[in-house]
């Protein structure tokens, strides 16, 4: 099974591939199941994290795939070929020429000589031991017939036969814990069949015809011959069989066929495309999360502005979707597929212009792929056009006759204001056939639906999508988003990931920005003189609230090389009193905090020679001699905290983002080579001055490959105090926002965000001591920054799959809480990896004990105890029938709730511990001596 293409090398995987760790379910004895389940992936750029539902996942090598980097219980294979070579392949231009010895036309490669006397050897130093080296553990041997192409008599063919075995027993006898499994190669396996963990052939219910390029049904005769080798194979062998077989991406029918089919036979299944570019089904069905928002952005608009950004991707990232962008002007995603994307959002604010063709064509491969599309705001095309006879719109040609009345309407449209119709924001269209409209608007014989839900998933016409409020510089969403994106991209009410949330309890964190540290406060604070900002947060703040808290300086204000050389060694004192606190994480504010990003960007394009123009001025701290660079800002702010303010065992762990927070992919790439997390940006401002959840940001922003810059939760107090210009007690206003952001919809944790300013002032002082007061009234779970960071990381790189009615979740182990539909519960007595569950206001949150769980939906069984509530993290869980079993460590004085547990035996560390019931559930009394900073071991024992 020759890969059907060439493959370009990545040239860098996510960030995330370093961070991914997963675990793998126990399997039953039966040899298919105990074998577990496996994906073959032969695109250039394998979608890591789908992939990684799988328990085996076979890749070209050509991906550049590192599995040392990966840190994942997935096992990674590397696709080889024993029997032929492609030019393509790095070592091709070392074999000699005499040992190629035929041509498969078919595949265009050349069919190497496996009775060269030097061929096992090079094999094992050219092909084998350079994946060994990069972390691939199992090698999948494809090619092992190619010599029938040239071996024509008996004689022959034991050359080749011997040679091939010769070549076998060399890497296991090299490696052996290398994990081979073999293509066919069944004239050789009485040889090799010790060495091998599994065979594979493809095609027994449905086949790939690569002359064609077609799909076509197996007839009879090969099918039986071939389950007459798998029945050999697992009888005689005693190993596992796979089946490849494949079909066409969006015929679900045929994949699904297949698999039952091949799961009748004790088989493995796996199909997929004809070119092994998609992610295909096995046991398991991977589910996409990936939606796909195209804009037609304007050249002046930084991508952090755009609506993409602003609107869409918030309520996608709630419902559970990761968010990817598009430029209708450039290029657009060729590689956008049903097996990974659940869908397209397309906001345009205008026409599209010259790219309308290519667009048109674009849209249409989608739609034929089966992925939904939702058009916000407008089409960018004629309705009238091929757009509009594509999407089976019909232009009304009726005259507007009187006054414009809503007919019609859905519940969602109105959501936070309702447009008054009229004929400047009408567009005379009809949704088509077998829809359904969600906004009817009349004007006589004029009828036209500016809103609807088809068959190739939706629309909503400007201005009911979001209402532009110039006079107050405020927007609304006219039409109710996550409702609206439910239905018009068909979205599964799937498990989601929820980054607010874990063990049922709301995070909390806190990080300040090192703005300020070295100015002086308006009031007299412990010293008969205006104190230092840093020295009043230490006694009003870090002694009085003992929570995670992420503080990050401002080199050029506290470093000899920054603008206060004559105070520095003060200032770096107060840093050291702060950053030595046990509950306080380093972080860098950079060296010269850039107030504006994007005239980073344009300083370091002129400064290489690149563009031209003059270079802007006065767009970070004015420091004498400071030529511009995002390495001094980052690697060299690093590097002074961790040299200067801090010890080796409390290093830098984060980049508090300054300014304008947008800074370039460059730049975000830059930290996480660095090996330390981002985080600020987004601009969540909702309150009830400003109550939309068009204030509301998503997660974060990819920007590239190792660049997703990470959002605050919150914003600071200089936005709630007008820009530092006052009132400055103006901060307590966050509490709104804790408010807004938590009911009816839990959209963010509670995040404590403010400078190092808010010291200087008494009021802003005060009001910043009531927001903690509030924040640490209400039930929360305290985390650091990057501990927050980490749980965004993992929401993008989560896998999810189902596998009949239980759902798969395989993570990094960093974000904890699946968020599962309203009214609904995990059925307990059959899942794994779940300590408990507790009711939202909008879903139940299940709580997972470590990287991997499975459950099902449904209602609640078995009578076991589970974890209601707690402020700790949860690890190494054991369920039993008569109990459960875990680790616990907490930030903060510990608290846990357990249901079913009022008759059980509790110990804590192996020593008795006591319950307090209040109802139907019960409190964990932990003595006053705990330390809760230190891992326990908690065991509840309820018999059985």
């Amino acid at each position: 099974m020759t890969p059907a293409t060439k493959f370009l090398s990545l040239a860098a995987l996510t960030l995330y591939t370093f961070l991914f760790a997963i675990s793998a379910k126990a399997a039953p004895a039966e040899q298919s199941t105990a074998f577990g389940n496996i994906a073959f992936y032969y695109g250039s750029q394998p979608p890591i994290p789908e992939l990684q539902s799988f328990d085996r996942v076979v890749v070209d090598p050509g991906s550049n795939v590192m599995p040392k980097q990966l840190s994942s219980r997935t096992k990674w294979m590397a696709y080889v070929s024993v029997g032929e070579v492609e030019r393509n392949r790095d070592y091709a231009k070392l074999i000699p020429r005499e040992w190629l010895i035929g041509k498969n036309e078919v595949w265009q490669a050349s069919v190497v000589d496996q009775s060269a006397p030097g061929w096992p050897s090079f094999y094992l130093k050219n092909v084998i031991a350079p994946l060994w080296e990069r972390g691939f553990r199992g090698f999948f041997l494809d090619t092992l017939d190619s010599y029938q192409l040239v071996a024509k008599t008996p004689e022959a063919v034991a050359h080749q036969q011997a040679g091939l075995i010769a070549v076998i027993r060399l890497i296991k006898s090299t490696y052996p814990d290398a994990e081979l499994i073999l293509n066919r190669g069944f004239e050789i396996l009485p040889d090799v069949a010790q060495l091998a963990s599994a065979v594979t052939f493809e095609s027994l219910y449905r086949g790939w015809n690569q002359t064609d390029k077609r799909y076509v049904e197996v007839n009879e005769a090969d099918r039986q011959w071939l389950l007459s080798q798998a029945k050999t194979i697992s009888d005689v062998y005693r190993l596992p069989v796979i089946a490849i077989d494949y079909c066409d991406p969006a015929d679900t029918a045929c994949k699904q066929f297949a698999i039952d089919k091949i799961k009748t036979h004790n088989i493995v299944p796996y199909v997929t495309d004809g070119g092994l570019q998609t992610v295909g089904r096995s046991s398991i069905t991977v589910v996409p999360r990936r939606v796909l928002i195209i804009q037609d952005r304007a050249a002046d608009t930084n991508i952090h502005n755009s609506e993409g950004v602003r609107f869409l991707a918030m309520p996608l990232n709630y419902l559970g979707y990761k968010v990817e962008f598009a430029d209708v002007k450039e290029t657009l995603p060729s590689a956008v597929s049903s097996d990974i994307y659940a869908g397209i959002v397309v906001w345009f604010n205008g026409d599209v212009g010259p790219n309308s063709r290519t667009f048109t064509n674009w849209i249409s491969d989608r739609m034929k792929a089966g992925i939904p599309i939702a058009f916000m705001n407008q089409f960018g095309l004629p309705v009238d056009g091929a757009l509009g006879r594509q999407l089976g719109l019909q232009r009304v040609t009726a005259k507007p006759q009187g006054k414009f009345e809503v007919s019609a309407r859905d519940p969602i449209m109105g959501f936070e204001l309702m447009p008054v119709a009229n004929v400047s924001n009408i567009v005379p269209v009809r949704s088509g056939k077998d829809s359904t409209p969600l906004l009817t608007i009349t004007a006589g014989n004029y009828v036209v639906d500016s809103a609807a839900i088809t068959p190739w998933g939706g629309y909503v016409f400007s201005p009911y999508a979001v209402v532009s409020m110039d006079e107050i510089e405020q927007t609304r969403w006219a039409i109710q988003p996550i409702e609206f994106f439910r239905r018009a991209l068909r979205l599964t009410l799937l498990p989601v990931p929820d980054t607010t949330t874990e063990n049922g309890t709301r995070l909390l964190l806190a990080h300040i920005d090192g703005d300020g540290f070295a100015s002086r406060t308006e009031f007299f604070s412990g010293t008969d003189r205006p104190n230092y900002p840093g020295n009043v947060l230490y006694n009003e703040i870090f002694t009085h609230y003992k929570i995670p808290t992420t503080m990050s300086i401002i080199e050029g204000e506290t470093g000899l090389q920054g603008l206060y050389p004559e105070s520095s060694k003060e200032l770096e004192a107060i840093a050291r009193k702060i950053l030595v606190l046990p509950y306080v994480e380093v972080a860098t504010h950079t060296f010269s905090h850039p107030y504006e990003w994007d005239a980073t960007v344009a300083y370091t394009e002129i400064k290489a020679g690149r563009a031209t123009g003059p270079l802007p001025k006065d767009f970070h701290l004015p420091i004498p001699g400071y030529t511009y660079s995002h390495d001094r800002e980052i690697n060299g702010s690093i590097s002074y905290i961790n040299n200067e303010l801090t010890t080796p065992a409390k290093p830098v762990k984060m980049v508090l983002w300054p300014g304008s927070c947008d800074p370039p992919a460059e730049a975000v790439r830059m930290a996480y080579a660095a090996g330390v997390l981002n985080m600020n940006g987004g601009d969540t401002l909702i309150t009830k001055s400003k109550p939309s959840w068009t204030e509301i940001a998503p997660l974060g922003i990819n920007k590239g490959p190792n660049a997703f810059q990470i959002f605050a939760p919150n914003q600071n107090e200089n936005i709630y105090t007008n820009d530092w210009k006052g009132p400055f007690y103006g901060f307590e206003r966050v509490i709104e926002t804790f408010q807004m952001t938590d009911m009816p919809y839990r959209f963010k944790p509670v995040n404590i965000y403010y400078h190092s300013y808010s010291a200087t002032k008494l009021a802003a002082l005060k009001g910043l001591k009531k927001v903690y007061d509030y924040a640490l009234s209400q039930p929360n779970f305290p985390i650091y920054g990057t501990e927050y960071a980490l749980k965004v990381l993992d929401f993008e790189n989560l896998a999810m799959a189902v596998e009949g009615d239980e759902w798969i979740i395989r993570s990094a182990g960093n974000l904890r809480t699946m968020r599962i539909p309203e009214g609904t519960k995990p059925s307990m007595a059959s899942a794994s990896g779940v300590a408990g569950y507790s009711l939202g206001a909008k879903g139940t949150y299940v709580h997972l004990g470590g990287d991997s769980a499975r459950f099902q939906i449904g209602k609640e069984e078995g009578s076991g105890p589970y974890v209601v509530s707690a402020n700790g993290r949860i690890s190494d869980l054991i369920r039993t029938n008569g109990g459960l079993s875990f680790n616990f460590q907490s930030h903060v004085k510990p608290q846990l709730k357990l249901a079913r547990a009022a008759k059980c035996a509790v110990s804590i560390n192996g020593h008795s511990a006591r319950l307090l019931a209040k109802g139907a559930q019960s409190d964990l009394i932990f003595g006053s001596n705990f330390d809760a900073s230190k891992t326990a071991r908690i065991e509840v024992d309820c018999g059985g």
